[in-house]
């Protein structure tokens, strides 16, 4: 199982968290992104073009760009940028948002037309990555006959990767997923949902093998197994404004290093092969978390890819 990690909200660090994760045999880095939240995020694309500069092998991933506050063609330009200043090591995660509308005001974008957008913004992203001139006209979006120059370096552009729970999040990536990364799931649930992922991926003309599965995870670990729960469920509802404290066990990982890597090896058999890990906690709470899974839990989970 491959494991990403999800970079700290403190920007500053970018280049030297990027370099230890990659130093320490991690598959990938992520960064999340909102223009406005209950606390402090990053934007996504400039967080992994400071990653890049700083690494040369560790794969970078957005999880996840809110895909419909950004003008499509103009998403699409930074994508494909990043893709070119990493070499060809980015993965493009979207999300469609919504769960803060205020962002979506600020960003003079109707949240409720955040799914349309963001179906038309993949559908012009495939076209434009596919090379040569792309003459485009959409509901939101019109493209006069234009190519992305210079394209991306990965052959048909960066690697897509969707999540969501609605039936409308299924179609979407059963048309255009590459990697389907819900979170919020256990492992019983991203085991159906991808099943319908593939299958929607098959109805759109696609090999549903194409679609590999993912799952995003809150997470923390620590020697006392009742403290790594207290704190992650802890943090998770400060950042939701929720009470996650009923919810724990069944969405966030947690625990001592046995019991989060047991955890870790459910997802993987229920078809992640790929685990993105948002470790909670800040400066060097945090940093403790990440050294106490990346000594004692990252070595066993991987052991499931090396495997596969």
């Amino acid at each position: 199982m491959r494991v990403v990690l999800t970079l700290s909200f403190d920007q500053r660090a970018v280049a030297a968290e990027a370099r230890a994760a990659e130093d320490a045999g991690y598959s990938g880095i992520a960064t999340g992104e909102h223009l406005f939240f209950h606390g402090p995020n990053s934007n996504g694309f400039v967080a992994l073009a400071a990653a890049a500069g700083a690494t040369s092998r560790i794969r970078l991933l957005t999880a996840l760009t809110v895909l419909p506050i950004y003008p499509a063609a103009l998403a699409a330009k930074l994508a494909t940028t990043l893709d070119q200043v990493s070499g060809g090591r980015f993965d493009l995660g979207v999300g469609v948002g919504g769960d803060y509308p205020p962002e979506f005001e600020a960003a003079g974008v109707d949240v409720t037309e955040r799914g349309a957008r963001t179906d038309e913004a993949l559908a012009l992203f495939r076209a434009l990555w596919s090379g040569g001139p792309v003459d485009f006209d959409g509901r939101f979006t019109r493209v006069p006959s234009l190519a992305l120059q210079p394209g991306p370096v990965q052959p048909g552009g960066p690697p897509i990767w969707l999540g969501g729970r609605r039936p409308a999040a299924i179609r979407r990536a059963g048309r255009f997923a590459d990697a389907w990364m819900p979170y919020m799931y256990t492992p019983e649930q991203l085991a159906t949902s991808l099943a319908e992922v593939r299958a929607a991926a098959e109805q759109a003309g696609r090999d549903p093998a194409a679609v590999r599965g993912a799952i995003f995870c809150w997470g923390g670990v620590d020697e006392d197994a009742a403290r790594s729960r207290r704190e992650v469920t802890e943090a998770v509802s400060a950042v939701y404004q929720q009470d996650f404290t009923a919810l724990a066990d069944r969405y966030l990982l947690h625990g001592d290093p046995d019991r989060v890597v047991s955890r870790a090896r459910e997802y993987a058999d229920a078809g992640a092969d790929t685990l993105v890990l948002s470790p909670v906690g800040e400066g060097s709470r945090r940093t403790k978390i990440v050294d106490l899974f990346t000594a004692e839990a990252l070595p066993r989970v991987r052991q499931e890819e090396q495997r596969g």
